[in-house]
């Protein structure tokens, strides 16, 4: 039996975007193989709100401070953890969202997404950009083994940081069957949003500069105002979200985009049956969930032709050049104006989304615990 320490200092509900998906998809399939046991060191604001699927499954630890405050967060990670998984007589920590604690005689395994702050450094504000230039590479450096979700992050690992390509497990992350909507889902969803009658582009995103919303948003603006689609963006809250609205009002294109912030499973359930598309422009990504998420739906998929979106979406969807605004705007006026292109997506889609599981997820990480345990 092998007790691991699930590091999630940083999951601040509702605020922390693909790494919550991937912590609140992964426990609960990490939880149901043999031969682990498992317990949650979480922060003052998720012990407050306590929404986290594993509430049954898995033991859970309080580190003392709230994660908002990136010094707390950091003293958490640094200080708190590696005293409390020594105390709770953790085999490993695993870190789910790329830095980890430097110290401590309990061995690390630590996912790490991808390398934002080197490839695209305005991707993390302020001090966590900072942090981030300083704990990933110290993570990389001290754990006994690294997770990456995608092969091209683990080049970057190499090429950038100087890894062993042996030290790294490539663990593409899954995707869950989507439920069975309900028959008004999708009108339902237009009336709570005020959502118009329009052909809908749904781009899942968070408001950070390296997914490239601004050339979506220029890409929008091409588009003849008679035949302009909604376009429609859930995501977290960020600084830079002033930045956008700004230039979709310099654009004369504010009527044609809804700002969302974080929407429920329930609400993004509904904006995926009322989508014409996904697009997803991002300059950057370590693995790019939303185009998975799409595709599992039924919903076609244009994206960015680099690195692991390429990977993830194979030859299921449009891919274009992020930097070529013309681009996306081809794409976007050809998955709403064709609909035998669409349909031929749509398959194309299911079948690649069918590729990936949470549960082959958790058995390869599992896999990756047991060679860190054998790792000296």
């Amino acid at each position: 039996m092998i007790h691991v320490g699930l590091n999630l200092v940083y999951l601040v509900p509702g605020e922390t975007g693909g790494m919550e998906t991937y912590a609140r998809e992964l426990i609960p399939r990490l939880a149901s193989l043999e031969g682990l046991r498992l317990t949650a060191f979480v922060n003052r604001e998720a012990i407050e709100r306590r929404d986290w699927p594993w509430e049954d499954l898995v033991p859970t630890e309080l580190v003392p401070v709230k994660a908002r405050n990136r010094f707390e967060w950091a003293r958490g990670e640094q200080q708190h953890l590696p005293r409390q998984a020594a105390a709770a007589a953790c085999d490993l920590i695993h870190s789910l969202a790329s830095t980890a604690p430097l110290r401590g005689r309990v061995p690390r395994v630590t996912t790490i997404h991808d390398l934002n702050y080197r490839k695209v450094p305005d991707a993390h504000f302020g001090i966590r950009g900072l942090g981030m230039r300083v704990l990933v590479p110290a993570a990389a450096r001290r754990s006994r083994r690294i997770i990456v979700d995608a092969s091209s992050t683990r080049d970057d690992l190499i090429a950038e940081l100087g890894v062993k390509a042996e030290k790294v497990d490539v663990i593409p992350l899954g995707v869950g069957s989507p439920p069975v909507p309900a028959p008004d889902l999708a009108s339902g969803i237009r009336a709570r949003f005020g959502l118009d009658d329009r052909p809908l582009v749904l781009s899942v995103s968070a408001k950070r500069p390296h997914k490239n919303l601004e050339r979506l948003l220029r890409a929008l603006a091409a588009i003849p105002g008679d035949r302009r689609p909604l376009l429609v963006i859930p995501g977290y809250r960020t600084p830079y979200e002033e930045t956008l609205t700004q230039l979709a009002h310099r654009l004369d294109i504010e009527d044609d985009v809804i700002w969302l912030h974080w929407v429920t499973d329930d609400e993004l359930e509904g904006l995926y049956a009322a989508a014409t598309c996904l697009v997803f422009p991002s300059l950057y990504e370590g693995f790019g969930l939303p185009v998975l998420e799409a595709m599992a739906r039924g919903v076609p998929v244009a994206t960015s032709g680099r690195a692991s979106l390429r990977e993830v979406a194979g030859d299921a969807a449009l891919l274009f050049d992020p930097e070529d605004v013309d681009t996306i705007r081809e794409a976007i006026e050809r998955l709403v104006s064709d609909s035998a292109e669409r349909e031929r997506l749509i398959a194309a889609g299911r079948g690649r989304a069918a590729e990936f599981s949470w549960e082959r997820t958790a058995e390869l990480t599992a896999a990756s615990y047991r060679r860190a345990l054998v790792d000296r």
